[in-house]
């Protein structure tokens, strides 16, 4: 997190001290580093310049329009999975010509919006939507560009629940059906094969999985040109993993040393959709201590971020550093292994207020005595934090501010009361 840093034992996001934040704009809070977002977009731009790809901001990860318009403003495209994406990503001041539009079930009012905004291509997952994607742009009078998502069946590489490319999941063509599937449409005026799409899932560690994957992209290619299709593009999708422990992530160029000789050697322009990479660490969760308490031998940390703020740790069992915002002096600040067992410091269960035995944000963590009041920073919430919030038990959702050095900005404001009703007044 590499503008998220301790001086004089309190956390700073850039030069700004989080519990100013935390006074300014009251807690649960989400804080983003501008200088981190734009640090690891421009290591994927660095990393991938040889090709001179077109890097496709995953607005799922975070789509606070705040950070797309950071992210357009360096240069960023922008993958969609929904209308609203789409709406987020033309609102920030993307092109439509820079835009990819992903997600298995896009309908017919869909496709239509994102063909009349002139979308660069659409990452198709299944025969029938192909034939409904061509449908569209005949009754408008246009030409889709398509690119089929295949599952490469590859083993399994990261957790059931976001690994994509494994057989028997949702997403993309099955590699055995995708040259039937394309030879079908090779006729069709209304759509342009342009391009392979394949996605393997996130977070991943490795680079090995792209290197199984581009083996199939590699004999998938020259036989889609064979059928006729003027295929010119790979999208290898995102993926790329984080630091949520300690270094266990790959570095973008890595990641470059593997993609980018394959897209040379088979002459395509090369697509890619980070998320995670970008906003992951570029984003923290600020909370506040409410209660500590202790039952059946557990000590409990009970503060006010809850799992409709942060669902990860609930739903993929994901692991997130936590630390004081402000530890005590004796303290360190952070560790270095959030996992040991460090001096001073207890085991206990971080709990939000939601009434679910399943809200937690880290259970038999190991942290420093808490008290009422205290603030802690749960690291690594920029991605798939915020996107991911519910209203569940009532709850208003967070407010969000973007650091750029020593100043801040709301880019969301905490929702109130009557936010929560104001869809549904009158009505009933």
């Amino acid at each position: 997190m590499d503008h998220f840093h301790y001086r004089d034992h309190v956390l700073h996001c850039e030069d700004v001290p989080v519990s100013e934040l935390a006074r300014a704009y009251g807690t649960p809070l989400y804080v983003y580093s501008e200088a981190t977002l734009v640090h690891h977009l421009q290591r994927i731009q660095t990393a991938f310049a040889d090709v001179q790809p077109l890097i496709c901001y995953s607005v799922k990860t975070n789509g606070n329009l705040g950070i797309c318009k950071v992210m357009c403003k360096h240069g960023s495209g922008f993958d969609v999975t929904s209308a609203g994406e789409l709406y987020r990503a033309t609102l920030a001041g993307s092109p439509g010509r820079k835009i990819v539009f992903a997600g298995v079930g896009k309908t017919d009012a869909e496709l239509e919006r994102a063909l009349l905004a002139g979308v660069y291509l659409f990452n198709v997952e299944s025969e029938e939507e192909l034939h409904a994607l061509g449908a569209v742009a005949k009754r408008l009078g246009v030409v889709a560009r398509a690119a089929l998502r295949v599952n490469p069946d590859l083993p399994p590489k990261t957790h059931a629940k976001t690994d994509t490319s494994v057989k028997g999941v949702k997403f993309g063509l099955d590699i055995e059906t995708v040259l039937d599937v394309a030879k079908g449409v090779v006729s069709n005026p209304s759509l342009q094969v342009r391009g392979l799409h394949m996605h393997l899932g996130s977070p991943i560690l490795s680079v090995e999985p792209y290197r199984q994957g581009l083996a199939r992209a590699e004999v998938l290619i020259p036989a889609l040109r064979a059928q006729g299709h003027p295929l010119d593009i790979l999208n290898m999708g995102g993926g790329f993993g984080i630091n949520y422990r300690k270094n266990e992530a790959r570095t973008a160029q890595e990641f470059a040393d593997v993609i980018v000789p394959a897209v040379k050697k088979l002459g395509c322009s090369l697509v890619l959709e980070p998320g995670r990479f970008i906003a992951g660490n570029a984003g923290i969760l600020v909370s506040r201590v409410i209660y500590g308490k202790e039952s059946g031998g557990k000590k409990f940390v009970i503060q006010d971020a809850a799992m409709n703020d942060l669902i990860r740790p609930t739903l993929y069992d994901s692991f997130h550093r936590i630390w004081p915002v402000a530890p005590a002096s004796h303290m360190p600040a952070p560790p270095e292994d959030f996992e040991s067992e460090i001096p001073g410091t207890e085991a206990v269960d971080v709990v939000g207020p939601v009434c679910e035995s399943g809200d937690f944000l880290a259970k038999n963590r190991r942290l420093p005595p808490l008290t009422r009041g205290d603030l802690l920073a749960t690291f690594s919430a920029g991605a798939y934090g915020m996107s991911m919030a519910s209203n569940y038990n009532s709850r208003p959702r967070a407010a969000e501010v973007i650091v750029s050095g020593g100043t801040h900005r709301l880019v969301r404001r905490r929702e109130t009361l009557e936010d929560l009703v104001s869809c549904e007044r009158d009505l009933g």
